[in-house]
């Protein structure tokens, strides 16, 4: 591999390898080691138990299933609300938008925001659908939060996965008679999804791991819910599984409990990662 390089650029090319597998290494071995702690310190608290009841002070019983239902329920609101807008921002903005310095200035506000502390998006989520809209402190004042959150994420990934379609593409679909949105839906998108789904991956992950932002506009309370009625269902509020895992680590100095919600945390981030994937080669097929 190096027999045509003189010494001194045989040895840099070697460096640098090394180093470079040192460093991968070294990832892996913190990334093993970070999963393998919090399992082993999770794992052993886990039960059927703990995952299918409340938290009942009178029956001296420990539950999360609250928390797990608040989870979900903030994931799936904040995706079926934030996907279609932030693929539609994209789409428009890479197929139909012509007005290059707008776009230009709309791709950097999306940049800029999607940097921004998601202790800012909770103060300006509590003062918008908390207070001006008298939504309360609720799983969907949090959930429409997180879709301001995300939404710059959902954009820019999606707009980036939009421009590697190559314009030959375009072009073909368009000279065989297809309209402009017939050949975006069959050609297009279905070329991009793969980058779709990599938006949607890490919406769920800033979702899932979020705490700040439902602790400002949602509660800490790890009490069930009652879902009865629609009424009910809109002024629900709940600690989801992150604020669980604060609230036990840190006002409880319960971290038994906490690692144990950790563990949840992981696996059920890996499942549906796992979930959107499958789903993104199924539609890419």
């Amino acid at each position: 591999m190096y027999q045509n390089l003189s010494p001194s650029r045989r040895a840099y090319e070697i460096t640098a390898r090394v180093l470079l597998y040192l460093c991968s290494g070294l990832t892996c071995v913190l990334l093993l080691f970070l999963i393998g702690y919090i399992f082993y310190k999770g794992v052993p608290g886990i039960s059927w138990s703990f995952l299918t009841t409340a938290e009942s002070v009178l029956n001296d019983t420990v539950g999360i299933l609250p928390a797990i239902i608040n989870t979900l329920y903030v994931i799936v609101i904040s995706l079926i609300i934030v996907l279609p807008l932030g693929v539609g921002g994209a789409i428009y903005l890479t197929e139909y938008a012509r007005n290059r310095r707008l776009v230009e200035i709309i791709e950097f506000a999306t940049e800029t925001l999607a940097g921004i502390p998601s202790i800012i998006y909770a103060l300006v989520g509590n003062i918008i659908f908390c207070v001006s809209l008298q939504l309360g402190k609720t799983l969907i004042a949090g959930s429409l939060t997180l879709v301001i959150m995300t939404l710059p994420t959902i954009i820019r990934t999606t707009q980036e996965s939009l421009k590697t379609v190559p314009q030959s593409y375009r072009e073909g679909s368009l000279g065989l008679g297809s309209g402009k949105w017939h050949m975006i839906r069959t050609v297009v998108l279905p070329s991009s999804v793969d980058g779709i789904v990599t938006g949607c991956i890490l919406a769920v992950g800033r979702i899932v791991g979020e705490s700040a932002i439902l602790m400002y506009t949602v509660s800490v309370s790890t009490m069930m819910q009652d879902f009865s009625t629609i009424e009910n269902f809109l002024k629900s509020s709940g600690a989801t599984l992150t604020v669980a895992l604060y609230v036990y680590a840190k006002e409880r100095a319960d971290f038994a409990v906490a690692f144990s919600i950790a563990t949840i945390l992981l696996i059920l981030t890996v499942v549906i990662n796992l979930a959107a994937s499958l789903a993104g080669k199924k539609l890419k097929r």
